[in-house]
């Protein structure tokens, strides 16, 4: 027989071995850092430092590789509840907090807008104080990033952005676990986004650079990420060391790149800008031939749902697709997030390299 993780495992703990011991023997003993963030909000990576960003990602690998490949049960939220405002549809946020947090031994709640007081009979702040009295966190997914600034400024417990008009932290963090899953490493890697520069990409933007990754964006004229934060992702670029392109130009941007991202063209709250935009978005479709312009180990990203004149069928289910396993990972970066900032569990695992 084969000689792996989950085997070995099993085979020592028939021996009675300790599962302490057991992960010190197969992972060596879990490096140390000085990373502390429980009681802290999530609304943006760009509050977060390269050893923090580092620490959640590890966080993820280990709760993965515990509860998923050893069958751990680690209930680190029993007694702990979340609170799920959400304004927008979801699938994989909600699906990912709801699960993770109970998988946890937490109890979710989700509430939507038609069925709370939200800026019906309530204001935000007496929300977010009533649900600080109640609940261990709020996740909010929400069309206006100021709604979760000023949740955070008045509520005493962890704010999670689920998705603003600026910023999607939460998928990011699931891209980049995947990435090191299937690369072994992020540093060095040359990310192409071709598409709208929406709020998925502006998380990128504010935290690429930190983990030592390039960055090359190709988006139609007027369609820019917000200046801004662009204006900030240069100056991470310079402090880290690493490239950063701005084009119009599809092909540019994966020239030599590692990995193909994209989204879609038209965010919820846009539908009135269909046409305009796929006549804008013409030639952004990533295609085989786009890959080609792309690095030999090419992988390709999507948060999905995915329409397809963002990317064809060739490239979406192609072997280098990582869409679903990206999908799944999301589970496992929230929890992550929600056990960093809930508790002081430390991972058990060796730190991956990065």
């Amino acid at each position: 027989m084969l000689l792996n993780r989950r085997n070995f495992v099993s085979t020592a703990k028939l021996a009675g071995t300790s599962k302490q011991l057991l992960r010190q023997f197969w992972y060596g003993t879990p490096a140390q850092m000085n990373v502390h963030l429980k009681g802290r909000d999530l609304l943006t990576l760009q509050n977060y430092t390269s050893d923090e960003l580092k620490y959640l990602l590890w966080m993820a690998s280990d709760l993965k590789q515990r509860i998923k490949h050893e069958g751990e049960y680690l209930p680190l939220m029993q007694g702990k509840s979340l609170a799920m405002i959400f304004e927008k549809r979801s699938t994989r946020t909600r699906l990912s907090a709801e699960t993770g947090f109970a998988l946890l031994g937490g109890h979710p709640s989700f509430l939507p807008t038609q069925d709370i007081h939200l800026g019906t009979n309530e204001s935000l702040t007496d929300t977010a104080r009533v649900l600080s009295s109640m609940t261990n966190a709020i996740l909010a997914r929400v069309y206006n990033h100021n709604d979760l600034d000023l949740m955070a400024k008045e509520a005493t417990i962890p704010i999670i952005n689920g998705l603003s008009d600026l910023y999607h932290p939460l998928q990011i963090l699931a891209d980049y676990l995947t990435l090191q899953e299937h690369y072994g490493g992020l540093k060095g890697l040359t990310m192409a986004w071709i598409g709208d520069g929406n709020n998925v990409l502006q998380s990128l933007m504010m935290s690429a650079a930190k983990l030592g990754m390039h960055l090359r964006i190709a988006t139609p004229r007027g369609f820019e990420p917000d200046l801004r934060i662009t204006e900030i992702t240069e100056q991470n670029s310079r402090e880290y060391g690493t490239k950063l392109l701005l084009t119009t130009d599809p092909l540019e941007a994966a020239d030599s790149a590692n990995v193909l991202v994209t989204d879609t063209w038209i965010s919820m709250g846009q539908e009135e800008e269909k046409k305009e935009r796929l006549k804008a978005f013409q030639g952004y479709q990533i295609t085989m031939q786009t890959a080609k312009s792309a690095a030999s180990n090419w992988t390709f990203l999507h948060c999905l749902p995915r329409k397809p004149e963002e990317v064809d069928d060739e490239v979406f289910y192609s072997p280098q697709s990582l869409v679903f396993q990206e999908a799944e990972n999301r589970k496992w970066t929230i929890m992550a997030v929600m056990a960093s900032l809930l508790t002081d569990y430390s991972p058990q695992l060796r730190k991956p390299t990065f």
